[in-house]
Protein backbone atom coordinates (compact mmCIF):
# COMPACT_ATOMS: atom_id res chain seq x y z
CA UNK A 1 0.00 0.00 0.00
CA UNK A 2 1.50 3.64 -1.04
CA UNK A 3 1.72 5.98 1.41
CA UNK A 4 -0.57 8.93 1.53
CA UNK A 5 1.27 11.60 2.90
CA UNK A 6 0.21 15.38 2.35
CA UNK A 7 1.74 18.81 3.14
CA UNK A 8 -0.03 22.03 4.67
CA UNK A 9 0.75 24.83 6.57
CA UNK A 10 -0.11 24.32 10.29
CA UNK A 11 -1.57 27.84 10.32
CA UNK A 12 -4.53 26.29 7.74
CA UNK A 13 -7.85 25.33 9.43
CA UNK A 14 -7.69 21.47 10.57
CA UNK A 15 -9.28 18.94 8.02
CA UNK A 16 -11.08 15.83 8.60
CA UNK A 17 -8.56 14.10 5.68
CA UNK A 18 -5.59 14.82 7.64
CA UNK A 19 -5.20 11.69 9.14
CA UNK A 20 -2.15 11.73 11.87
CA UNK A 21 -0.86 15.93 11.52
CA UNK A 22 2.83 15.99 12.71
CA UNK A 23 4.89 19.10 12.72
CA UNK A 24 8.12 18.86 10.75
CA UNK A 25 9.82 22.20 11.64
CA UNK A 26 12.63 22.49 14.15
CA UNK A 27 11.59 25.96 15.31
CA UNK A 28 7.94 26.14 17.13
CA UNK A 29 5.73 28.18 14.03
CA UNK A 30 5.76 32.35 14.91
CA UNK A 31 2.63 33.15 16.58
CA UNK A 32 0.86 29.90 17.32
CA UNK A 33 -0.22 28.61 20.76
CA UNK A 34 0.83 24.88 21.14
CA UNK A 35 -3.18 23.83 22.06
CA UNK A 36 -4.02 25.84 18.65
CA UNK A 37 -2.23 23.45 16.63
CA UNK A 38 -4.04 20.58 16.92
CA UNK A 39 -0.99 18.03 16.32
CA UNK A 40 -0.38 14.73 17.37
CA UNK A 41 3.54 15.26 16.98
CA UNK A 42 6.60 17.06 16.39
CA UNK A 43 9.19 15.74 14.85
CA UNK A 44 11.33 18.27 15.05
CA UNK A 45 14.40 15.73 14.76
CA UNK A 46 13.09 14.96 11.33
CA UNK A 47 14.16 18.90 10.16
CA UNK A 48 16.94 20.02 7.92
CA UNK A 49 19.74 21.01 10.74
CA UNK A 50 19.86 24.48 11.72
CA UNK A 51 23.16 25.27 8.87
CA UNK A 52 21.30 23.94 6.29
CA UNK A 53 17.92 25.82 7.03
CA UNK A 54 19.68 29.36 7.28
CA UNK A 55 21.77 28.78 4.17
CA UNK A 56 18.40 28.00 2.30
CA UNK A 57 16.81 31.21 3.93
CA UNK A 58 13.53 29.81 1.59
CA UNK A 59 15.41 31.44 -1.40
CA UNK A 60 13.46 29.48 -4.34
CA UNK A 61 16.90 30.08 -6.89
CA UNK A 62 18.34 27.65 -3.86
CA UNK A 63 15.89 25.03 -3.60
CA UNK A 64 17.15 22.17 -5.95
CA UNK A 65 20.60 22.17 -4.04
CA UNK A 66 18.76 22.70 -0.64
CA UNK A 67 16.47 19.95 -2.11
CA UNK A 68 19.90 17.30 -2.18
CA UNK A 69 21.55 18.20 0.63
CA UNK A 70 18.55 17.72 2.61
CA UNK A 71 18.10 14.37 1.04
CA UNK A 72 21.46 13.69 2.32
CA UNK A 73 21.10 14.73 5.65
CA UNK A 74 18.02 12.45 5.98
CA UNK A 75 19.90 9.13 5.74
CA UNK A 76 22.77 10.38 8.65
CA UNK A 77 22.17 8.84 12.21
CA UNK A 78 20.91 12.15 13.28
CA UNK A 79 18.05 11.62 11.56
CA UNK A 80 17.27 8.07 11.96
CA UNK A 81 14.88 7.76 14.79
CA UNK A 82 12.25 10.28 13.28
CA UNK A 83 12.39 9.39 10.14
CA UNK A 84 12.22 5.67 10.76
CA UNK A 85 9.25 6.56 13.00
CA UNK A 86 7.44 9.00 9.96
CA UNK A 87 7.52 6.03 7.78
CA UNK A 88 6.11 3.77 10.15
CA UNK A 89 3.75 6.18 10.68
CA UNK A 90 3.14 6.62 6.73
CA UNK A 91 3.24 3.08 6.34
CA UNK A 92 0.26 2.42 9.21
CA UNK A 93 -1.88 5.52 7.71
CA UNK A 94 -2.74 8.71 6.30
CA UNK A 95 -0.29 11.66 7.11
CA UNK A 96 -0.11 15.22 7.22
CA UNK A 97 3.38 16.68 7.20
CA UNK A 98 2.66 20.54 8.90
CA UNK A 99 5.32 23.31 8.40
CA UNK A 100 4.83 27.17 8.90
CA UNK A 101 6.83 27.77 5.72
CA UNK A 102 4.89 29.82 3.08
CA UNK A 103 6.27 27.99 -0.07
CA UNK A 104 4.98 24.48 0.87
CA UNK A 105 5.95 23.53 -2.38
CA UNK A 106 9.40 24.38 -1.88
CA UNK A 107 9.60 23.49 1.77
CA UNK A 108 11.41 20.61 3.58
CA UNK A 109 8.03 18.94 4.30
CA UNK A 110 7.47 18.56 0.37
CA UNK A 111 11.18 17.18 -0.03
CA UNK A 112 9.93 15.02 3.11
CA UNK A 113 7.17 13.82 1.59
CA UNK A 114 8.74 12.93 -1.74
CA UNK A 115 11.50 10.97 -0.17
CA UNK A 116 9.17 9.00 2.18
CA UNK A 117 7.10 8.01 -0.96
CA UNK A 118 10.21 7.83 -3.28
CA UNK A 119 13.40 7.07 -1.58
Amino acid sequence: MAAQINCRRVYEAISPSDGRRVLVDRIWPRGMRRQDARLDEWLRDVAPSSELRTWFGHEPSRFAEFRLRYRAELGDAGHHEATEHLRDLADHGKVTLLTATRDIERSQAAVLAEWLTHP
